[in-house]
């Protein structure tokens, strides 16, 4: 007999398990197939690793700096064995944690791949543990999520040339490295291989690192990674690449070439759509392997969603989890709002740390907004001096109102310490549209890092403290 579900989803990654946990919170019997292990790539082979071995680089970072603080201490040699034990034990237990609410919320999970069947409202399931297994829905959610993509001419191996996935279990940390694409993940692994002794370098194809950020941040994250024994080479095309006894050579550019250790191929995740079997259904499928939805993720096919790296919006895990809860509360005919996807956080967790939501400067006139900005940096801040953090700054891009002072907040960028922990009011600010006006009028508690927000918006009123 085939089991019958409410709702089928494909996919155990971030946008998967959310939609099942959410639905099953509503009362829906849920059906939930993963090929690999729950959490996906976030949980298993990339956000929750990757800032692991961040903290174990800012602890380093705060070793190095103990005299500073009247403390004496000294970095010995790194023990990267307990190091990568440490990160597996945390990843091994977020997974048996998720384990076990999907177990309490009545989920069922299936090990094994799951495949569309023509009829759109079938998953066979095959490969795995269960065996093979075939389940109907009167919903199905696909949720393959992403691999990571590398360029021709480089081979993966475990060691010389690796992705973000074989990179959070490296052997060893390598004394030179390359870092192929300078995007957040790529400035990621670049701030740890160098907060932990490693000699990099990134190339990037676009004419700046960390595109997309308002350039103000960029130049902060350029100017400390180069006093971190980090070079940055931007826009410049790698073309190819030599693996010999010394390392890895690399040519770039006008045929410059560097040699290291490692390679780290960061050059952006494709989504694997070719996993669902969709060529024997009516799901259309773009040239670049993105499901297409609309804006509530309705694939070609009614009773048919698709959410996370399987569609063409920003590969963020909490992205998924907002995509997974709006399809759900579609479902049950409650008429959510989709996500607007030029407003949602971003965070970079390299050294120092980036955040920002909405517009950047230079987006917000490209978009044909008369903007006016405010910038306040981390030097003058009391929370950043005792900490010993003082790089970076807030900045925050509002409309022009007529006497010069600002308007609606269009996007707040932050880049300095702890900055990940401080979007969030500057993310409601700019998803509720408010002015500086409201927003200047909340109180910031003294002394914290946060209060460089609220400096900085109530500069834009035309009248300023500090």
């Amino acid at each position: 007999m085939t089991d019958h579900f409410d709702v089928v989803v494909i996919g155990g990654g971030p946008g998967g398990y959310a939609a099942a946990l959410y639905g099953a919170s509503a009362g829906l019997n849920i059906a939930l197939v993963e090929k690999q292990r729950l959490g996906g790539t976030c949980l298993n082979v990339g956000c929750i690793p990757a800032k692991e071995l961040l903290e174990t680089a800012a602890v380093a970072r705060t070793v190095a700096h103990a005299g500073d603080f009247g403390i004496g201490a000294t970095i010995g040699e790194l023990d990267w064995p307990t190091t990568l034990a440490r990160k597996q034990g945390i990843v091994d237990q977020l997974v048996n944690g998720l384990t076990g609410l999907l177990k309490g919320r009545k989920v069922t999970v299936y090990d094994g791949v799951g495949t569309l069947v023509g009829d759109h409202r079938t998953v066979n399931i095959r490969g795995g543990e269960s065996g093979e297994v075939q389940v109907t829905g009167d919903n199905v959610v696909l949720a393959a999520g992403s691999v990571p993509r590398s360029l021709d001419g480089f081979p993966i191996d475990d060691r010389r040339i690796v992705t973000s996935d074989e990179f959070l279990s490296i052997p060893e940390v390598p004394k030179t490295a390359v870092v192929i694409g300078g995007g957040a993940i790529g400035c990621e692994f670049a701030s740890t291989m160098a907060d932990l002794g490693a000699e990099v370098t990134i190339l990037e194809y676009a004419p700046k690192i960390l595109p997309g950020c308002d350039g103000d941040v960029t130049r902060v994250v350029e100017r400390s990674f180069a006093k971190r024994n980090i070079t940055v080479r931007a826009g410049v095309a790698v073309q190819s690449q030599v693996t010999g006894p010394d390392g890895v050579t690399v040519t770039f550019g006008d045929g410059e070439t560097i040699t290291a250790e490692t390679v780290v191929m960061s050059v952006g995740r494709r989504p694997a759509s070719d996993t669902l079997g969709l060529d024997s259904t009516a799901v259309e499928v773009d040239e670049r392997g993105f499901i297409r939805v609309d804006p509530w993720c309705r694939t070609t096919v009614p009773g048919v969603w698709a959410i996370g790296d399987v569609v063409d919006t920003a590969q963020l895990a909490h992205v998924a989890f907002a995509e997974g809860i709006m399809i759900i509360k579609d479902m049950l005919g409650e008429s959510p709002v989709p996500v607007d996807y030029d407003k949602v956080p971003w965070c970079i967790y390299c050294h120092p740390e980036v955040a920002f939501a909405g517009h950047s400067e230079e987006s917000a006139k490209e978009a044909g907004h008369d903007v006016v900005v405010s910038k306040h940096r981390f030097t003058g801040n009391g929370r950043a001096m005792i900490v010993g953090q003082t790089e970076g700054l807030v900045k925050i891009i509002a409309e022009r109102q007529p006497d010069g002072t600002g308007g609606r907040i269009l996007g707040v960028h932050m880049v300095g310490p702890w900055v990940t922990e401080q979007l969030g009011q500057g993310y409601l600010a700019v998803n509720w549209e408010a002015t500086v006006d409201e927003v200047a009028h909340f109180i910031q508690p003294h002394p914290t890092m946060s209060e460089l927000f609220g400096e900085s918006v109530l500069a834009l009123t035309g009248r300023s403290l500090h």
